[in-house]
This record gives structure tokens, C-alpha cells and sequence, in this order.
């Protein structure tokens, strides 16, 4: 028979570790206020910082099909650090939304491919500058 371990929290940890929750607590990115903007279509966030960040619809995972009626009935949780849209089964936790993770991996992934993809005059205007610069680089192997 394995003997299983037992973790063993002393209250003096568990006081530090509520105390340094405390002082990090201002520096938190929580979300005060969140609204669809049709006109736009854009996911607006306001921080308590007062920092508002503005998503366009379109990136956030979930939500690239919401009529705006579903749009518009967006909750913050927790302590403001998730949007969740009950209708549509959706969350997105507000820290991701920041450092711009609008979904997951593989949702990131097509959004990544489809940028890459976008063709325009300033896209071309580029490619031939740097064509006139020798193009990319050759790779040189390490031999």
C-alpha cells in the first residue's frame, strides 16, 4: 500500500499569502463595466484603472456568430476578471483578453493565418522595397 503525502499550510503561510494578495490587489486588471457597441462592432472593456480596451467582435472566440441582441447581454464574474455570455456559452478571461489571447490555441492559430494572408498595396509596397534590399535572407546552416 502507497502511503499517500500530506501537504502541510502552516498559518503563518497562509497569512503571508493573504497579505501579499492584498497588496497586489490594486495592480489586478479587473473589468468594472463591458458593453457591445453595434456601431462599431466592437467588445468594449472598462478596467478599473479607467483604461478601456476595445475588441473588435470578430477576433473573440464564440463570438464571431452572436446576433448583437446576444451580443449586448454580456456579465462581468468574478472579481472582475471574466466576461461570460450566458446565451452563448461563452467566457473570456479578462488578464488573456490584455495580453491579447482571444481564444484558444488553434482559434489564435487561423486568426494568425488569416492576418498573413491579407493582401494589400502596403503589403506589396514593402515586399518590393525589400526585394531591392536583397530579399530575405539565406538561411546558413551551422556545418
Amino acid at each position: 500500500m502507497t502511503k499517500k503525502a500530506r501537504v502541510l499550510t502552516t498559518d503563518a503561510e497562509i497569512d503571508a499569502a493573504i497579505a501579499l494578495a492584498k497588496l497586489r490587489e490594486p495592480y489586478r486588471p479587473k473589468a468594472v463595466a463591458a458593453e457591445y457597441r453595434a456601431k462599431d462592432d466592437v467588445i468594449a472593456i472598462k478596467l478599473a484603472s479607467g483604461v478601456e480596451l476595445v475588441i473588435p467582435r470578430r477576433l473573440l472566440q464564440g463570438l464571431e456568430n452572436a446576433s448583437p441582441e446576444q451580443l449586448a447581454k454580456v456579465e462581468i464574474w468574478g472579481p472582475g476578471s471574466s466576461l461570460n455570455w450566458k446565451a452563448l456559452d461563452v467566457d473570456h478571461y479578462v488578464p488573456s483578453l490584455i495580453e491579447g489571447v482571444f481564444g484558444n490555441r488553434r482559434w489564435m492559430s487561423e486568426l494568425g493565418k488569416r492576418g498573413g494572408a491579407v493582401r494589400s498595396e502596403a503589403k506589396a509596397r514593402a515586399a518590393r522595397v525589400n526585394g531591392r534590399k536583397g530579399g530575405r535572407p539565406r538561411k546558413r546552416s551551422a556545418a
